[in-house]
């Protein structure tokens, strides 16, 4: 499941976090992160995958 979580992450980087951590804050800075630029958003994604947080 981590490969596909970090392919989503990559892609779709809200849709990568909110599968990782579920509606918590972690999704809502991801949000702004991919407003601010889609650049921000995959990073804080990714990282949120490859440390496997769980929110």
């Amino acid at each position: 499941m981590n490969i596909v979580n970090l392919i989503l992450a990559i892609l779709l980087p809200p849709v990568g976090a909110f599968l990782q951590v579920g509606a918590t804050k972690h999704l809502w800075i991801n949000i702004i992160l991919t407003l601010l630029g889609w650049l921000p958003g995959v990073l804080h994604a990714v990282w949120l995958v490859a440390t496997n947080q769980k929110g």
